[in-house]
């Protein structure tokens, strides 16, 4: 079972409404002036470039991301003649050295094999003094709504472990974001948290976007039979948190890592 991103509507549903909340305390937290050149690396369906054009004020802003159905998302969502979206793997960019002042990249890390690699690729592509940050889920112990869901999927299926993103992904605690950047010789290296209200109106709207089949625990999901995946969203709806009118108030933590390149590689 893949982690398959690719529909940007599907995406959007599942994790892109809450990944926007997380993009703006990310940059107000990094010191990049106006008019300055932007890489987004696994830009998505653009929620971070959209983010930059309104808080950052950049000259070009320049998404990559190899999901072409993404790219389709981030160029209907984002018609700023500042921003441009082309497709490309995190790990050799297509770009030249010392091309960009600001180097970021939102939710998309864990998904990347050898990141150690991507990091260098940001490293490389930074001019000398430029900004290199990023931010990941933390899937391990602050991204509540999946962590019901794996909760859950592991009393009945305890197969189900080996797929929990939080033992998956390891990127998702602050010392090993903080030791990736290190080692990738990044300097004025920080790690904290970003945490951002994720409210569902009901169990339909936590539901409903685990049967997109994108992602993780969605295509976990939609490899249940009918008689399973009903087991599993009905230990669900007994265990989430549900206010007096039907709401169900969770929470989600980012880790959000920066750094500034020293201009050698």
């Amino acid at each position: 079972m893949g982690d398959v991103w690719a529909g940007s509507d599907a995406y959007e549903d599942y994790v892109g409404r809450w990944s926007r909340r997380v993009a703006g305390p990310f940059l107000r937290r990094l010191d990049v002036p106006a008019g300055k050149r932007w890489l987004d690396v696994g830009c998505g369906t653009g929620a971070l470039t959209a983010a930059v054009l309104a808080l950052k004020d950049p000259g070009q802003v320049i998404g990559v991301d190899p999901s072409e159905g993404f790219l389709a998302g981030a160029r209907a969502q984002v018609s700023d003649t500042r921003a441009s979206f082309c497709a490309g793997d995190a790990r050799t960019l297509p770009f030249p050295d010392d091309r960009f002042d600001a180097v970021v990249s939102g939710l998309a890390l864990n998904f990347v094999p050898e990141p150690h690699l991507a990091v260098a690729e940001f490293g490389r592509v930074a001019a000398p003094g430029g900004t290199v940050a990023a931010y990941v889920w933390d899937y391990g112990e602050g991204m509540a709504m999946i962590r019901y869901f794996w909760d859950a999927a592991t009393t009945l299926d305890p197969a189900a472990a080996e797929l929990d993103e939080g033992r998956r992904f390891p990127l998702c605690h602050p010392e090993r974001l903080h030791r990736l950047w290190a080692d990738t010789g990044l300097d004025d290296i920080a790690v904290e948290p970003i945490e951002v209200a994720t409210v569902f109106s009901g169990f339909d709207d936590y539901w409903r976007p685990f049967l997109g089949g994108q992602g993780p625990a969605p295509g976990y999901a939609m490899s249940l039979d009918e008689e399973h995946r009903h087991a599993l969203r009905d230990l669900l709806r007994a265990r989430l948190p549900a206010g007096p009118d039907g709401s169900i108030a969770l929470t989600a933590r980012a880790w959000a890592v920066r750094g500034v390149a020293d201009g050698s590689s």
